[in-house]
């Protein structure tokens, strides 16, 4: 089982307004849906994740090593946070279209590890759980109890469309806040779906926009099937990379990495410990699926965390490109939001 092992990563999450009010611990909102959250940008946050030429975690730098640019111009860091575990909310958004069928005991039982890794009880982290199909529904909202969240997780069925954006645009307006956000805790979303939607109202550029306006950072793991890149894959990534995420893609690394031609012959006759149906083919999807959780709580749980006040205030434009160094260490990969726009919605 997943969840015996990843249980050593400890993470954390969040969702932020500056009128934010705490949400008492596992119960559920009574009263009206808030409205739209909303965020003033006069401290802009950037969270940064850096990881060397293997993709391992770095976590040792200081604040002398970075330099933060805002449309080219460097800016003065007023915050700079390298603790682990820092305090964050997060949405965990499941996709329940029918698309999931193949696999869904396996997506669903990574959801549930997912929650107990990312919320392990301890009151900075909170998380709310939204599931999706033909329309984007809010299951559990904002609390710091695990048990309310995979307890819906363990009854959901998968079955019809795919409302990704809807779901993504809810995350963003129709859920409690907890007092702080977005400095502390921060705000992130895990989608575990295959990216597609053919069921949203809203858009992808509109959700995007108000991700960004609400500095959230949205990580994905994929369940597209493996050998394939679908064009929902590719609006996932899009999504995460805007936002300063990524996404995972644990059906698409590894399983068939030994067998040559398995493109063209799916069922590989040639190798039967991981044809489909097999206990073979089950586990490498299993490890696939641990391997994924753990890449997303690592990253989630030890980012840095840069805040800076812009020194153009005055500038006319709506959106503003973002742009982070590590200096001294030219191997390492740095991954952050792309920008920001400096105006409420």
């Amino acid at each position: 089982m997943l969840r015996r092992t990843i249980l050593s990563l400890l993470p954390a999450a969040t969702l932020a307004g500056q009128e934010a009010k705490a949400v008492p611990q596992a119960e559920e909102p009574k009263g009206p849906i808030p409205a739209p959250i909303r965020v003033s940008v006069n401290e802009v946050i950037v969270p940064v994740t850096v990881t060397d030429d293997k993709g391992r975690f770095v976590t040792d730098l200081d604040q002398e090593h970075f330099k933060i640019f805002e449309e080219g111009k460097e800016q003065k860091i007023n915050f700079f946070n390298r603790e682990r575990n820092q305090p964050v909310v997060i949405g965990f958004l499941i996709d329940l279209s029918a698309a999931s069928r193949q696999h869904w005991k396996v997506f669903q039982e990574a959801a549930v590890d997912l929650v107990q890794t990312l919320l392990p009880g301890d009151k900075k982290y909170s998380g709310y759980l939204i599931s999706y199909s033909t329309e984007a529904e809010l299951q559990v909202n904002t609390t710091n109890d695990p048990e309310a969240l995979m307890a819906k997780i363990r009854k959901m069925k998968p079955g019809g469309g795919a409302a990704m954006y809807d779901a993504i645009y809810m995350a963003c307006t129709s859920r409690n806040l907890v007092k702080g956000e977005p400095f502390e805790p921060r705000r992130i979303i895990v989608i575990i779906g295959d990216g597609h939607d053919s069921s949203s109202k809203k858009g992808h550029d509109e959700v995007v926009e108000l991700a960004q306006r609400n500095l959230v950072s949205i990580y994905g793991i994929s369940t597209a099937a493996f050998g394939f890149i679908s064009e929902g894959e590719k609006q996932l990534l899009k999504i995460t990379e805007a936002t300063g995420g990524r996404v995972e893609a644990p059906l698409n690394k590894g399983l068939y990495k030994d067998i040559s031609g398995y493109l063209s012959t799916p069922s590989d006759e040639g190798n039967y410990a991981i044809k489909v149906g097999t206990g073979g083919y089950a586990s490498e999807i299993a490890q696939g699926m641990f391997r994924a959780i753990a890449n997303v709580a690592g990253e989630v749980t030890t980012q840095y965390v840069l805040r800076y006040i812009p020194d153009n205030n005055d500038s006319p434009k709506t959106y503003r490109k973002i742009r982070v160094e590590v200096v001294g260490y030219p191997n390492l990969r740095i991954r952050h939001r792309d920008g920001y726009y400096p105006y409420n919605p």
